[in-house]
């Protein structure tokens, strides 16, 4: 009886992988196997016809976040002057209504009239005022901005300007993260942290001005609580949103788990990114539809040239280690082709990127790692090479493939994971000061898109000043990344900036490069979630049916339960 049950099983996941490439099932099985199984049947997903329009009672989503869950829970839970979007220009107005640019250095805002905080205490000039010089006293420190900040003007009660030391043009990508807390949160917390990491989630309460209250919890770069829940904002401006009364966000599920309780455990897990392998699975599944997305994210291989393997920096072993990854097989048989191949550690997709990829190639296009003289040169240098990994589980699929091909060239990993992201940014933020407990030469994480359609996401590492960093000192660097904090994504010499910038990552070989990944998402049936393509998350957006197992009663009909479609979304989607 299993042994039957398996043999239906492989024929209808065959009969899937024909309809997913588009071979005919007659080429991927016998005559004789085909006739006995019935033609496997895709509807449309009908959930967003059949979504409920507004909370109800009980409504519950739970949502597992296993790369900077802080980031994309942030504007969720607070409001900023502007927050992300995927509109051409990323962005939004969220607590401000309009702004205007007075001259390089000061920029005006008017303010949303009428808002409160989720204490129900008035958000208005004061408010900014009092968070700006919170934040002037502990900045964070992941970008410029706690250098070029001067001071907030208040106008009048709904109208600031912020004040700049010096041309900023990255001032309104650092704006979205520039986000108001209750004056209790100032005066218990003690403002802002002075970390490397923002936002700051660090302990539940009414305190935020989001659609969300984190009210169990607490959310940060560094530290984190297993789960946290999110409960609807009774004071949120925009009475629209939010649609699902509780958000529950799970940060350290083993990844493999999380696809698991997705797929055959309804109520377990509503949303969760799982590795593209399991698309099949996921469709053939009762309870989970996928989703498919590119996006601006990236993966970022740290290679430790501060106190790792003193091989490292050496500049012919780093490149030696990206000539013989063959980014194409990657794409194809770890990724399942849901990405794009990347000559440096910058999704193809942002500003200024796309322009320079036309000419910049990755090394395995240029240079075929398989060729045997390649393969002998390759062996040369990294025969012998012996490298400790520090991954999230979530990367093993990744680090397998990677592994496959370093061993054809003589180099042995020693892989240790970790469900936890925030036992990686410990290791990794304290490295630059040699300050590190734990020994790595590489270490990956997942450096979605935070700066909304900025690369500086991805350049974040090659500041050699920056805790992020891992690179020996490199003012050449520095003053490039220097020279595009000044422009803005519009202006006509930030391509040529970021040219450079990949450029001298390329040449130097400060990352081990790989393909950029597609959002790929196993999603209830019963949910509407549509994935922003940088690290936000619009939970408030999140929609269930009258069939959700959070507000149905009784069973889950059969009806419901078929495969349904693949839904693929373009890059150039507009937020609906």
């Amino acid at each position: 009886m299993i042994l039957k049950r398996n043999i239906i099983l492989a024929l209808a996941t065959l009969a899937m992988v024909g309809i997913l490439i588009g071979i005919p099932i007659t080429e991927l099985a016998s005559q004789e196997s085909t006739s006995r199984i019935e033609p496997l049947q895709l509807r449309a997903d009908d959930a967003p016809m059949r979504a409920l329009r507004k909370a109800v009672p009980g409504s519950h989503v739970k949502v597992f976040l296993p790369s900077l869950p802080y980031l994309y829970t942030s504007h969720a839970i607070n409001g900023a002057m502007i927050k992300p979007s995927d509109n051409a220009q990323g962005w939004e107005y969220d607590m401000a209504v309009s702004h205007r640019q007075i001259d390089e250095t000061t920029y005006e805002f008017q303010l949303r009239k009428g808002v409160r905080f989720q204490d129900g205490s008035d958000f208005d000039a004061d408010a900014v005022v009092a968070n700006m010089d919170a934040f002037k006293k502990q900045p964070t420190t992941y970008s410029k901005i706690d250098q070029v900040f001067d001071y907030v003007e208040k106008i009048d009660d709904h109208t600031v300007r912020f004040h700049l030391t010096e041309e900023y043009g990255c001032f309104m990508n650092d704006l979205v993260w520039m986000q108001f807390y209750t004056a209790e949160y100032l005066r218990v917390c003690g403002g802002w942290n002075g970390k490397a990491s923002c936002p700051n989630l660090s302990r539940p309460g009414p305190y935020g001005l989001g659609p969300y209250i984190l009210s169990e919890g607490y959310i940060e770069g560094d530290r984190q609580t297993d789960k946290a829940v999110l409960t609807a904002n009774p004071y949120y401006w925009n009475s629209e949103y939010p649609k699902v009364e509780t958000i529950t966000v799970f940060t350290q599920l083993d990844s493999l788990d999380a696809k698991t309780k997705t797929l055959h455990q309804e109520g377990e897990v509503d949303i969760t990114d799982i590795p593209p392998e399991y698309k099949v699975e996921t469709i053939l599944s009762p309870f989970a539809k996928v989703i498919t997305s590119p996006s601006n994210n990236n993966i970022a291989i740290h290679i430790n040239m501060i106190n790792g393997n003193p091989k490292l920096r050496d500049k012919s072993v780093r490149r030696a280690l990206n000539e013989a990854l063959n980014q194409r097989n990657l794409l194809y048989f770890v990724f399942d082709n849901e990405g794009s191949l990347s000559p440096t550690m910058a999704s193809p997709y942002f500003p200024g990127v796309r322009e320079a990829v036309k000419k910049l190639k990755p090394f395995s296009e240029v240079k075929d790692p398989y060729v045997p003289e390649n393969r002998t040169r390759l062996k040369s240098v990294l025969n012998g090479l012996q490298l400790k990994v520090l991954t999230q589980n979530r990367f093993l699929p990744l680090w397998r493939g990677i592994e496959s091909q370093l061993r054809k060239v003589g180099v042995t990993l020693k892989i240790t994971t970790t469900s936890s992201e925030a036992e990686i940014f410990g290791p990794l933020l304290t490295t630059n000061a040699q300050k590190n407990e734990v020994d790595w030469d590489l270490l990956v994480w997942g450096n979605d898109d935070w700066f909304f359609n900025h690369p500086y996401t991805a350049f974040l590492v090659y500041r050699t000043t920056n805790v992020w960093s891992t690179v020996y000192p490199d003012p050449i660097m520095n003053e490039y990344i220097d020279d595009m904090f000044r422009v803005s994504v519009d202006d006509p010499k930030f391509s040529e900036i970021v040219a450079k910038i990949m450029q001298r990552a390329y040449d130097e070989a400060y990352m081990l490069f790989v393909p950029t990944p597609n959002r790929v998402m196993a999603i209830n049936k019963e949910v509407v979630f549509r994935p922003y393509k940088m690290a936000c998350a619009p939970l408030w957006k999140i929609q269930v049916t009258d069939q959700h197992w959070s507000v149905r009663r009784g069973p889950y009909p059969d009806k419901f339960k078929g495969p349904v479609r693949i839904t693929r979304m373009a890059n150039d989607q507009e937020s609906k």
